[in-house]
């Protein structure tokens, strides 16, 4: 092992233990047997842990490694569709989160799936709705989760020089123990110091880009190559025209207010935190990373033949920046997507040893230790049921896998949880609503050739009109309209 190799090791060893340190100091926040603070990191989340751990989570690994490669293979249309992410993030921080906020905490639900449960009046048919979200949003972040151990164990693997199996089951490992410590507030936490490393990785990037290459060149090479690249004539994988790629910014402000693995650090804040402060740090961070794609053009313009496009950021790191900063900026770009794959499986192990416990056997735990127990466990479970679900899957391109997951779950959560913000629907509305959205960006998305985005944007449409007209064909609960 050269010495590079274990300068790296060395820093994955030192930044594993701050996780887990951060990891049991969140533990220590929490009052014994407190499952709410696991879930919801006890509603203590402020401006800048809050605006760190949301940029951390919807950028990440999809950001860092999926986007280079969708761009390398697409070209610059993937860093338009990409930048619209932070002004959507910051839109949803400052106008959406402050009512799903009140209401959780009027009717202290802890996630999404019981929100959506309690706004509908709860009962049985809440439970049943509960239930289904919660089967929804376990089948559909498991599939994202794969994509996000997949990034991150090929990432480590060429950094560690290890094998890909190896380097997945140690990143998931050190997940798994953070996230089984400190629940919520751990995940947040690690976040935010991971984040910064992100904005630092992307400007030390983007520094190398503008100043190793004249730009003028750079687009006459990519011109040549091929002309779509700089001057797309139709979306590419965003549909068949180029104004597609728009629609990147609705979907990417149903990304941060719908799903239940971003919504769900809304459920999270502080009751009198500043959204406006939140707002801004989204802004800034979220704009640094969305310079990040530029790799892939980068990387096209200097290796036009690469087999795959998903390695277009290991193969940039490896040939065009000096091994110590290779090492840091890897390790940084480790934390991106660690960071997403550890609010994924906080969120699938809530919905299953939460949402589904109440789900189908309600009043069933009296002790709230025994059930942060079993929150616990179910990041345990669920952790090595998503490292074996990457490794024996079958080629994927890591965007497209992890459009399927989000985009699919948006599709089915957009009546229940935004709609119903603002126009009260029905539980019948929600289960309709829920299933319908599913059904149609499912099979847009893996049977239907139209883009990465109608799939989802027409299951939203399809879920929405499903959810406003079966609402009111059945009793709606009262709804009482909560002031900003």
């Amino acid at each position: 092992m050269d010495s590079f190799k274990l300068f790296n090791w060395g820093l994955l060893i030192l930044t594993f233990g701050l996780l887990i340190f951060l990891g049991y100091l969140s533990s220590k926040m929490m009052k014994r047997g407190d499952e709410g603070g696991f879930l919801v990191a006890g509603r203590s989340l402020g401006a800048f842990v809050g605006a760190g751990t949301i940029v951390a989570t919807g950028f990440s690994g999809w950001g860092f490694m999926g986007s280079p490669g969708v761009t390398y293979q697409f070209g610059a249309i993937e860093v338009l569709g990409n930048f619209f992410f932070a002004p959507a993030m910051m839109i949803a921080v400052l106008y959406f989160a402050r009512f799903l906020q009140r209401k959780a905490v009027d009717m202290g639900s802890n996630t999404i799936p019981e929100y959506i449960a309690q706004i509908h009046g709860g009962g049985t048919m809440g439970r049943v709705v509960q239930g289904v979200a919660a089967f929804i949003t376990i089948i559909l972040l498991l599939v994202f989760l794969t994509s996000q151990i997949k990034a991150v164990g090929l990432l480590g693997a060429s950094w560690l020089g290890i094998e890909l199996n190896q380097s997945a089951s140690l990143m998931v490992g050190v997940i798994i123990i953070y996230t089984m410590l400190g629940g919520l507030a751990a995940v947040a936490w690690t976040d935010t110091v991971m984040v910064c490393g992100m904005a630092l990785a992307a400007v030390i990037i983007v520094v190398q880009l503008v100043t190793s290459v004249d730009l003028s060149s750079w687009e006459a090479s990519l011109n040549a190559i091929d002309p779509e690249l700089l001057n797309p004539t139709t979306g590419a994988h965003y549909g068949d025209h180029p104004g597609t790629v728009f629609l990147v910014l609705p979907y990417a402000f149903l990304f941060a207010a719908v799903l239940p693995f971003m919504a769900i650090r809304f459920l999270a804040f502080k009751p009198d935190v500043k959204l406006h402060k939140v707002g801004i740090y989204v802004a800034i961070l979220g704009a640094l990373l969305s310079l990040i794609p530029l790799v892939g053009l980068y990387v096209r313009m200097q290796m036009p033949e690469l087999a795959d496009p998903d390695n277009a950021m290991p193969v940039y790191l490896e040939n065009f920046m000096h091994p110590a900063l290779q090492g840091i900026i890897t390790l940084f770009i480790i934390f991106a997507m660690k960071s997403t794959a550890n609010s994924l499986l906080h969120t699938v192990a809530s919905a299953t040893s939460h949402d589904m416990r109440l789900a189908l056997f309600k009043d069933s735990i009296s002790s709230a230790t025994l059930a942060l127990f079993i929150n616990r466990a179910a990041v345990l479970g669920l952790g090595i049921v998503a490292l074996l679900m990457m490794l024996y899957a079958p080629p994927f391109m890591l965007s497209w896998l992890g459009i399927l997951g989000t985009g699919t779950l948006l599709a089915s959560m957009i009546g229940p949880v935004f709609i119903s913000t603002f126009w009260q629907g029905s539980p019948w509305g929600a289960l309709v609503a829920m299933l319908a959205g599913f059904g149609t960006s499912g099979y847009m998305m893996l049977f239907a050739d139209v883009g990465w985005l109608i799939g989802p944007l027409t299951g939203c449409v399809v879920s929405s009109a499903c959810y406003i007209v079966v609402s009111l064909l059945t009793p709606r609960p009262a709804f009482q309209k909560l002031s900003v």
